[in-house]
Parts: C-alpha cells; structure tokens; sequence
C-alpha cells in the first residue's frame, strides 16, 4: 500500500476522502490495521455463527463479542493497542472454537477467507492490503458494504447498552452478523447490498427500540426536567458517554463520599430520568460537546468516567490525563481502566473515587439553566396541545435537528439554521448536535419550547415514535405527508444507523452535512436520490427556503 492507513467512516475524515497517514481523529496506522484485523476476523465469525443460527444453536457469546468488537471499533472509542491485540486474540479463539463445533455437528462452512484465516496482532500492519477497507476494488460495492458495516457498528452500540441492563435481541444478533457475513462476499452485487443496507437500518429500528425499553424500565421514563449548568463545591467526577448502568453504578457507590457526580456531553440525558434524581449528589451538567474536551477538562479538575465512545486523546501536555478513567470498550494509552464486574457484581469504581475525593472543586464556565426531556411519552402527553397548535397555524414545521456535533468550523451552519427559523417552527432533537443551538434563547409557542430534546443519539428512536404518533393523531396514511423535515448532522457511525433507521421506516427528503459520506460514491449517492431524496446542506437561507417555504 502506497499509504500505512486508509479509515473513511466519519464526517472530519482527511480532505473529504479518507485518512491515509494518521486519523484526524488522532487515531494511528497502527491502530487503524488492528482494527481492520479485528473487523476482518469478526467477518469470520460471523460467517460461521451465521451457519449455527441456521443448522444448529448459534453461540450467544461469540454474538456478544462480535457487539463488542464493532463497538471498540467505532470513532473516538478505543485508541489502545494492547486492548486491541486482546480483542484480536480472542476474536481467532472464538472463531477456532466455533469452527470446531461446526466441525463436530458435520456443517459445510463458507468457502470464504475469513473463515479459515489466522494471525497475530503483530502482522495487522502488513496485512492491510487483504484487510483494509482497500481490498475491495470497486469503489461502489466498498462504500455500501462500508455503509453496511458502519450501521452495524452503531447498531452494536446500542444493543450493548441494552445488554447492560439485561435487554437482548436475538434478532438484532442476527442482523448484524448477517450484514458482517454479507460482506465478507466477494461476489455480492450493488442490488444485494442496497437490501442488505435497509435491512440493516431495520436492525437499528429494533436496537434502538430494546435500548428505549431498557432505559425506561430501569429507570422510568425521561421527564421535562431543568438541569443546572453550575458547579458546586466539593470534588466532581464527570461521567461522559452513553452507558446508564455504568452511571447508576458509580451513583450508587459515590453516596455519602463527600463527592458529586456530573454528566458531559451525551450523557446530559441521564439527568432527564427520575431514577437518577434520587441522588443527592447528583450533580448538573458540565460543558458542552465531546470535542471541546481538551479545554473544558482543564478546568474541571476531578475525575473523569468514559463509558463509552467520544473520547478525544489529550494534548501533549495537558493536566488531567492521569484523572482520565475508561471503562467498557474505552481505551486511551496513559488513563487507568476499570474491568467488568465479577460474578454478576457491579464495577468496582473504588479507586476512581478515592482519586475524586483528592482533587479540589470545578471551576464554573457556564451558569443558569437548560431545559430537556422530551421524550416520546413525554411529548405525547403534549401532542393535544400541538395538533391544536399546528391546525391553528401557529406551528407551521418540525424540523428534527438530531445527530452528532463535531469540530469543522462549517457546523456553525447549524446554530445559524436554528437562530434563522421562522418562530412557528419548532426543532426536535437528539444527539450532541443539540449543544449548537440548545443553549439558544429560542423561546416557546404558547408554552411548547421551540427546542424539544428528546436525549441521546439513540433516543432519535422517540423522534420517530412521536412522529408516527402525529401521523396518526392527523389521520395521515404516510409519515412523509406530516409537517415535519430533516436536517441531520453526522459524524460517526451511530448517526449513520439513526440514517438507515429512518431510510428502513420510509422517511425521505432527508438532508445530512456538513458533507455527505466519503463512502457515498456518485452512483451510490444517485441511487440515494432516486429512492429517497437524500441529499446534503447547502446554506441556511436556502436550505430554510427549501426546507421550510
């Protein structure tokens, strides 16, 4: 390869291309082929598990691994190459073991090369050119059957969260090996991948679906709540991410120890849920979206929790590195990792509390107040008064606004966008793209605020609901004929399964940016167009002309 490294999956990636030297993620070559070795081997269990699912019991383990290792593999989840190397390791164990039980039970496996291929971490570098997201020539079959497996990895994000709480879906396990089996073929056609895409986005519907129902049976439904921006003064320990039972668990353990808990970034929805408001040292939020960590995290000055992706390697130089915790499929070289629980016991958060309890208070950067917690059954309870707001003309459009937020200077676009609607239009988001407009004196219509913050990328499965739940309230045989449009902000890849989510339910006219995929070739890009009528931003007052008349 002319290049150490070749990755494409987010929005900031290298010129609008792909990253070939180093990831503007900060993600090294390195690091990049062992994940390409990893994917590529979970390719191989896939196939096999796949097998197993049809002709005899496929292994509940190797699924959940596969979940971890998309996970692991997502941006801004794990820059750790010896945590890598461990998941390679295993991934070939299980892959020999699965192999072997096939083997035993007389089932013909695919005659694939993931299937029977064997390495070491060590030669991740110089496998590149059968592993890497290269090795498919033709740029079109490469970018859906990247598409493909970027939904996977979004999908797998979710259904781990959802696994924490004791939630599963075989059906989503099913899904995604398909998918990760599929693309292992080096004869599948275009037609096969678009279908297997959109089968893909009906994955996400259903993770996302057993994600809602674990998060509200455990912890009740997200309530309109006014979280505080403020500091308070003891130590803190800031939890970022996206894992509630990680959140619950360090709440629980922190009771009584002269500490408070604060959340960051995507987990600011975790102060939306009564469960959580039973702790008194529950604590606000604290900054804003996950790439202003480099600065916020300097004045912080406790402890941090990463429970998931949206980790950002630290300058050189920076104070707080030695106060980073990771846990989960989190990795940073130099922070300090705490493992799972044991026996079913919760994770011992021990040491990061004893650190906590050393360090002196947050400085304030912010102060007042935000609103959030506009979830479905929340919204629901709102729909009378809207559906009288919207037949009386004073509602004229929703625009879900929902997705990830990142570092480009053109995501400016979207405070703008928000600012320039017209007062009878209201925003309905989720996501960390809401930290570009949600601290805006937006203002209400007749007392339904103009922002409605459903919670988490994830929670885009309430955005859904509540639109179905209008079409309904209207007598309205399609979701498209509603008064609602979209304009979506990506970034990773679990803003591409909330993509194929809604392509799967049927939504059109979807627009995403600032860019579109790298993996969007023209012809595939075309295709998109035809079915759906996707397409990119342009500038706020034309996408506003457009969007809203």
């Amino acid at each position: 390869m002319d290049n150490p490294m070749f990755c494409y999956q987010c929005q900031e990636t290298s010129r609008g291309r792909g990253c070939d030297r180093v990831g503007v993620c900060g993600k090294q070559p390195e690091t990049s082929a062992r994940m390409d070795l990893l994917l590529y081997t979970v390719q191989g269990i896939s196939l096999i598990n796949r097998e197993l699912r049809v002709k005899a019991e496929p292994s509940h383990e190797a699924s959940r691994f596969v979940v971890d290792a998309l996970f692991t593999t997502i941006t801004n989840a794990n820059f750790d190459n010896p945590s890598l190397d461990g998941y390679i390791i295993r991934a070939f164990e299980l892959k020999n073991i699965l192999a072997g039980k096939a083997k035993k039970q007389g089932i013909e496996l695919p005659d694939l090369p993931q299937v029977e291929f064997l390495a070491s971490p060590d030669d991740a570098m110089a496998l590149e050119a059968v592993t890497g997201v290269l090795a498919e020539p033709n740029p079109d079959l490469r970018g859906l059957k990247q598409l493909a497996i970027y939904g996977c990895k979004g999908m797998a994000a979710y259904a781990r969260h959802a696994a924490n709480l004791g939630y599963e879906d075989n059906d989503v396990y099913a899904i995604i090996e398909n998918a990760m089996a599929e693309t292992a073929r080096a004869d599948v056609g275009v037609d096969e991948l678009f279908s297997l895409v959109l089968n893909v986005g009906e994955g996400g519907v259903k993770a996302m679906a057993l994600l809602d129902q674990a998060n509200t049976e455990s912890y009740g439904n997200p309530e309109i709540t006014m979280v505080d921006l403020g500091v308070r003064d003891r130590p803190g320990i800031l939890v970022s991410g996206h894992d509630l039972k990680d959140l619950e668990e360090l709440l629980e353990q922190t009771a009584g120890k002269g500490v408070d808990v604060y959340t960051h970034s995507e987990m600011l929805p975790a102060q939306y849920y009564p469960a959580f408001k039973k702790y008194p040292h529950f604590a606000g939020n604290y900054g804003n979206a996950w790439w202003k960590q480099t600065d916020e995290f300097e004045t912080f000055n406790g402890v941090f929790l990463f429970t998931s992706n949206c980790i950002v390697p630290p300058r050189r130089g920076c104070t707080y590195l030695d106060r980073v915790y990771t846990t989960g499929v989190v990795g940073m070289p130099g922070t300090h990792h705490i493992g799972e629980g044991r026996d079913g016991k919760p994770k011992d958060f021990s040491e990061l509390i004893a650190h906590a309890q050393k360090c002196p208070p947050p400085v304030a950067i912010e102060h007042g107040k935000i609103v959030g917690g506009f979830a479905h059954n929340q919204v629901m309870k709102l729909v009378p008064k809207i559906i009288e707001l919207v037949k009386s003309g004073k509602i004229r459009k929703f625009v879900v606004m929902a997705g990830c937020d990142g570092r480009f200077p053109s995501r400016s676009y979207y405070t703008k966008f928000a600012e320039a609607l017209p007062q009878d239009c209201v925003i309905l988001t989720a996501g960390c793209a809401k930290y570009r407009y949600n601290k805006l004196p937006l203002g209400d219509i007749e007392g339904v605020p103009r922002v409605l913050d459903a919670g988490q990328c994830n929670d885009s499965y309430s955005l859904v609901r509540i639109a179905l739940a209008l079409r309904d309230a209207f007598g309205l045989k399609d979701v498209n004929d509603l008064p609602i449009v979209y304009n979506i902000a990506w970034y990773e890849q679990k803003a591409v399964i909330v993509l194929l989510a809604l392509l799967a339910l049927g939504v059109k006219n979807i627009h995403t940016g600032p860019t579109l995929p790298a993996f969007f070739t023209p012809d595939v890009l075309k295709v998109l167009q035809e079915k759906f009528n996707i397409g990119t931003i342009t500038d706020v007052d034309t996408d506003i002309a457009a969007m809203i008349g």
